[in-house]
C-alpha cells in the first residue's frame, strides 16, 4: 500500500491511497469543516465519501513531470513510467500551484 498526505495552501486536505483495490482519495473531516476549504480539483469536489478509481486520478497524474524531467526521475529513482503513484510520491512534494504530495511511510509495506 502506498499513501500520501495531500496539502493545499499549507492545509492538510486528505489522504491519497493506492492498494490492491485501486486508488482512493478522501478529504479529512477537519478539512471539510474548515471555512477556507476548497476542492483540490474540480474533478474532486468537497465531499465526505471517498473517491475511488482503478487508475490514478487524472488530477494527480497531471502533477507528474513529463519529457526529460520524467526521464531523469525514472533513471535516478529507478521508477517505471507505469508506476504512476511512485512517480507522484517521488516528484510532487513541491508542485507548481497550491497542491503538495507528501509520502506517508508505511512500516509494514511489502516490497
Amino acid at each position: 500500500m502506498k499513501q500520501a498526505e495531500i496539502f493545499t495552501s499549507d492545509l492538510s486536505a486528505g489522504i491519497l491511497t493506492e492498494n490492491e483495490d485501486g486508488f482512493f482519495f478522501r478529504y479529512h473531516e477537519e478539512y471539510l469543516q474548515n471555512e477556507k476549504a476548497e476542492p483540490i480539483s474540480l474533478t474532486l469536489p468537497l465531499q465526505e465519501m471517498p473517491f475511488k478509481s482503478d487508475r490514478l486520478f487524472p488530477f494527480f497524474d497531471g502533477l507528474i513531470p513529463e519529457g526529460w524531467l520524467l526521464d531523469i526521475a525514472e533513471t535516478n529513482w529507478k521508477i517505471s513510467s507505469r508506476d504512476r503513484m511512485s512517480l507522484l510520491l517521488a516528484c510532487c512534494r513541491n508542485c507548481i500551484g497550491t497542491v503538495s504530495v507528501i509520502p506517508i511511510e508505511n512500516d509494514n509495506e511489502e516490497e
